[in-house]
């Protein structure tokens, strides 16, 4: 897709960033990563998609935790970025600096992928001992909080205990973290379920602005969560899922992991795009139109 001619400060594997002085604009891409791979391919509408989604729970939850949005709205944005309207509507969003804390704050409703792997192993999850007869999609008696180092591109973000975390930034930050983590993903799970969607697990990330801790970042999109059809759950079998789990899949029967990953293919891209656009829809309650078109921000 046509991006812009402007160089990112920095970039992650799906978005870019620009530094704007006393703010940064964050721009996601329509690229998509599998097993820290990106992939050759883009999903059309992804990262409008992910970008709207995240604006939707920044203003819902905006009373319970802070967060870093500032605008959705390219008028809002530096001189620089006005000529590139078409391309950053509805997939960019002007930001606060935060001092990031580098944590990826797990939260884990349900039994599935790498916790379902260690249980099955020693009956535990990151550590934390659960009660024995649990199967996959299963929920947990309680979320757990299991966070994770953040990796460099390219490495694999570890797995690391809570009192792990605490030796890295401090017994308070950790806390504090836990706290808001465990009461975002709470909110959000009671939320997903009047709306027909369970969230199995999902991962946030925090900073400090002005010594508040603030959400960063994306937030409870199918890229950093795990959304499941509540209609049909079923304990003990892979749930079907809104997310990148069907790329994932398609990639293990595909790919032997080895040398640069394969092309996805017409039918695995547009069915991919598809449940993206669902979760925006039934998460938001409302039908999703690619903002060049409809002229929407947000």
């Amino acid at each position: 897709m046509g991006a812009m001619e402007l160089r990112p400060d920095s970039h992650g594997k799906v978005r870019d960033i620009y530094d704007c002085g006393d703010s940064l604009l964050m721009v996601a891409s329509d690229r998509i990563s599998a097993f820290d791979y990106i992939l050759p391919d883009e999903i059309p509408y992804k990262g409008e998609i992910l970008t709207r989604i995240s604006a939707f729970w920044f203003e819902k939850f905006a009373d319970l935790m802070p967060n870093h949005m500032l605008s959705m709205d390219v008028k809002d944005y530096p001189e620089e970025f006005q000529k590139y309207s078409d391309y950053l509507a509805g997939r960019s969003m002007l930001v606060k600096k935060a001092k990031t804390v580098p944590i990826e704050a797990i939260v884990r409703g349900y039994l599935t992928g790498s916790g379902k792997k260690t249980y099955d192993q020693d009956g535990t999850v990151c550590g934390i001992s659960l009660p024995a007869g649990l199967v996959e999609a299963s929920k947990l008696p309680e979320p757990l909080f299991t966070p994770s180092t953040k990796a460099e591109l390219g490495d694999h973000d570890e797995n690391i205990s809570f009192d792990r975390m605490e030796e890295l930034v401090g017994d308070s930050v950790g806390q504090q973290i836990r706290s808001a983590a465990l009461k975002i993903y709470s909110a959000a799970a009671e939320y997903a379920s009047t709306r027909g969607i369970i969230i199995a697990d999902t991962k946030f990330e925090f900073g400090y602005i002005d010594g508040q801790l603030t959400l960063i970042d994306e937030c409870l999109t199918p890229d950093s969560s795990r959304f499941w059809p509540a209609e049909g759950y079923e304990p003990g079998k892979v749930q079907p899922s809104y997310d990148k789990q069907y790329v994932r899949d398609w990639l293990k029967a595909n790919w032997d992991m080895q040398g640069e990953p394969p092309h996805l293919p017409a039918e695995v891209i547009e069915g991919t795009s598809k449940r993206y656009q669902e979760a925006y829809q039934i998460i938001t309650g409302t039908e999703f139109k690619p903002a060049k078109e409809s002229n929407v921000t947000a």
